[in-house]
């Protein structure tokens, strides 16, 4: 495989993770307001984070058409910087967790990835990124599934690769 389907193939298998967690989250978790951070916000956020880092350059970026302020921000409201608008749904999530998949699919094949990463604040080249917004994205997955696993005995199941005859 050459590394960009490689990219490709990690970003896919962790957007089907996701997958699992948004579609098998029980009603009464998804905005369940005993964490401060409810199980659709860090959904949300992980599949914000996924799609702005799949831009060449901060300035590319064109928000999913449905996102208000401060939708992918964890901070509390108490802080100032951010209020929880609507909830989004989870047939709103999945239809932008499709949305991305399907930016995966075309901005990953045109990626300059010894190019510099097009975020200000992000101060290695265009391949260290794509490893880095992965991270985040199974971070947040991880965290989505512990909240399953520990409050509604549901597991996410692995997925280690996506081949472009899967996806």
């Amino acid at each position: 495989m050459k590394t960009k389907e490689i990219i490709r193939s990690q970003y896919q298998a962790a957007m089907e993770m996701i997958k699992q967690a948004i579609t098998q989250c029980p009603e009464e978790l998804w905005a369940d307001t005993q964490y401060e951070n409810q199980f659709w916000q860090i959904a949300y956020h992980a599949l914000f984070y996924t799609h702005l880092y799949l831009q060449p350059k901060e300035q590319d970026f064109t928000p999913w058409e449905m996102h208000y302020d401060n939708a992918h921000r964890f901070a509390p409201v108490s802080s100032g910087e951010g209020e929880i608008g609507r909830i989004f749904t989870k047939r709103e999530l999945l239809d932008y967790l499709e949305f991305c998949q399907h930016e995966i699919d075309e901005k990953v094949a045109g990626l300059d990835l010894e190019g510099d990463s097009g975020f200000s604040w992000i101060p290695f080249n265009k391949h260290e990124l794509q490893f880095y917004n992965i991270r985040h994205l199974q971070h947040h997955t991880g965290e989505l599934s512990e909240r399953l696993g520990t409050l509604a005995g549901i597991d996410i199941s692995w997925v280690g690769m996506m081949r472009s005859d899967q996806g």
